[in-house]
């Protein structure tokens, strides 16, 4: 989408621009400021080559806004920050911050310690994740066994963040500035694609080298053991989402003998992520972790679900075979691009932020009426046949759609911070954060000029979403982050707790084929699988929730193999009439309530890539 916004939606758009450069990433000479270290606690021995770290204090308070003044809808919360070494081959060097949330168990008399949690992306918010779903992401015995935790991988958020820019204004104009497109289609369009990614690269190469030269996984579960000392745990308790199984894996390599439980749900294989341990891969990051390869199974498996629940409970099959639907709509957006009005103002709709939203609206079942309603509209719109009436009533339910779309995606890109000054200007949440650990450990062709054969490549194996990821990775050319503590195999582990690995059948981000080979990396690996469309259980499966639920409480996992059914159907019955017949002044609020209705549901996990 690409319009001229006004002042009271700049913000909206900035963070739809985020979002789409942000969605590159399968989630710097002045120097980032850092902090001098705190006062030595009691040392922690910690696997970087027998050196020692201080473990931090961590002192609980209430949540705060950027006015300092508790927030009422985080009463339920507890928040703090900590400092953590920047370096660990100088643990009593300059340290970062971490910024960390709880939410403290529902019955402490039974309390059994803490439940670590990490989102994914990389980049994505531990501290949003815990606060925005940890009363649905887990069962209500989960919560009252544990504080459940999240916090901000260093570089990412509210920790301190690697910054782009010397304000968060200045980021925000950039990328207001930027070409609209999510990825290049045609020929003419890979240059100022390219040229827009380099700018913003430079910025953040140049504002924050440091601070992304120690962003490494390996740092990131070199802080969570810290952490898991000071909130005094013997063994850690760990569910990790998505990239979070990079994390979990790593963990487990570095601190084979520390963890207590260790859930992992849609997997990224380590190995893959990593890729060629020298730096230089022919595959970028999205091309060999397979995310178009999966969007594209799950974006058939959305239509085929289409087809079976017939025009009762889906708008394209009410125009015919959805999957015919479904691509002549977006072949036609792909030769002209359309406009609706959104909120009074002309949007451009285009082929490449069509398929952008796709993908993320894949990532949970209750968004796929989204794209099945917004696919028959735009098919609608393309029609020569389509009346003046049909056409003035798509345009209003697209645009509601859209409205709904671009408000959620504000809400996943930008939150508040507070404020921790520094050398290089204004600390905000920054679109740098997700190029924290990608770019940091992740082995790339070495030329942006590689990608663009890749992406046509891929476009053949996987239509549509294909290209679409094959772009990830381009944002670490040019960069030069490398953290040299970085981990980068081997991963076969050692760790003999029993660890239950859960994956869904079609997961668009996290290819199921990854599930049953990261749970045999592991001496005592279980395999749970969900049958089912979406990105990683949650919220899927109440036969998964349970024995989740018995794994984290009693450590008792399932034998592996073990299968769940999906709960929920992709398609409900249609609660409106068929397209056509609908009734224009009746439509628009009724269809942006449904549409942000179902983007509430799965806000966090489309911000977790």
């Amino acid at each position: 989408m690409s319009r001229q916004p006004s002042p009271r939606r700049r913000a909206a758009a900035a963070g739809g621009v985020a979002a789409v450069v942000v969605s590159l990433v399968v989630a710097s000479p002045t120097t980032a400021a850092t902090t001098p270290a705190a006062p030595s606690a009691p040392a922690a021995d910690l696997a970087t080559g027998g050196v020692s770290a201080p473990v931090p204090e961590i002192d609980w308070a209430a949540c705060t806004g950027p006015d300092g003044a508790p927030v009422p809808a985080l009463a339920a919360f507890e928040c703090a920050t900590v400092e953590v070494p920047e370096d660990y081959d100088r643990p009593d060097g300059l340290t970062s911050t971490v910024a960390l949330t709880r939410l403290p168990a529902s019955d402490p008399a039974q309390r059994i310690g803490t439940l670590f949690t990490n989102p994914g992306g990389p980049g994505g918010s531990g501290v949003d994740f815990v606060q925005q779903s940890a009363a649905v992401a887990y069962t209500p015995e989960v919560r009252a066994r544990f504080d459940v935790l999240g916090f901000d991988p260093r570089g990412v958020g509210r920790s301190t963040p690697a910054t782009c820019f010397r304000t968060a204004q200045a980021e925000t104009d950039f990328l207001l500035q930027q070409a609209p497109i999510a990825f290049p289609v045609a020929d003419a369009e890979v240059a100022p694609f390219l040229a827009s990614n380099a700018r913003l690269t430079s910025r953040c190469g140049a504002t924050s080298s440091e601070r992304l030269d120690s962003s490494s996984t390996a740092n990131v579960a070199r802080d969570m053991d810290l952490l898991r000392q000071a909130v005094g745990d013997e063994g850690l308790t760990y569910a990790g989402y998505s990239y979070g199984s990079v994390l979990g894996a790593t963990y487990a390599k570095l601190f084979p003998t520390r963890a207590r439980a260790l859930f992992i749900d849609g997997t990224l294989d380590p190995a893959t992520w990593v890729g060629d341990p020298s730096g230089r891969d022919p595959l970028s990051v999205g091309v060999r972790t397979g995310q178009g390869v999966a969007a594209s199974e799950t974006f058939d498996e959305l239509l085929r679900l289409c087809a079976e629940a017939g025009p009762e409970g889906c708008y394209l099959a009410q125009l015919g075979d959805p999957a015919e639907v479904a691509e002549a709509a977006l072949q036609g957006l792909r030769e002209e691009p359309l406009t609706i009005p959104v909120e009074g103002e002309p949007v451009v709709l285009d082929y490449a932020t069509t398929v952008a939203t796709v993908f993320t609206l894949l990532y949970n079942p209750a968004t796929f009426t989204l794209v099945d309603q917004t696919l028959a509209e735009v098919f609608v719109l393309q029609q020569a046949g389509t009346t003046p009436e049909e056409r003035e009533r798509a345009l209003v339910r697209t645009g509601a759609v859209l409205a709904a779309l671009e408000d959620a995606g504000l809400t996943a890109t930008r939150g508040a911070a507070p404020s921790l000054a520094g050398r290089v200007g204004e600390e905000y949440p920054s679109i740098g954060g997700a190029y924290a650990s990608l770019c940091a450990e992740t082995a790339r062709p070495g030329s942006r000029a590689a990608y663009a054969p890749l992406a046509e490549a891929q476009d053949e194996v996987a239509p549509h979403f294909g290209r679409f990821r094959a772009w990830v990775g381009v944002q670490c050319e040019g960069l030069g982050a490398e953290d040299p503590d970085a981990y980068l195999g081997p991963w076969d582990q050692d760790t003999e707790i029993p660890v239950l690995v859960a994956g869904t059948t079609s997961d668009p981000a996290t290819a199921y084929d990854f599930t049953a080979p990261y749970a045999a990396s592991f001496p005592d690996g279980r395999l749970l699988t969900v049958e089912g469309v979406g990105h990683t259980t949650i919220g899927l499966s109440a036969c998964a929730d349970a024995l989740v639920t018995r794994y984290l409480v009693d450590v008792e996992a399932p034998a592996s193999g073990a299968v769940c059914g999906q709960d929920v159907p992709a398609f409900p019955p249609l609660a409106v009439a068929p397209l056509q017949a609908r009734a224009l002044a009746a439509d628009d609020d009724a269809v942006a309530a449904a549409a942000r209705e179902a983007l509430a549901r799965t806000a966090v996990l489309t911000g977790s890539r």
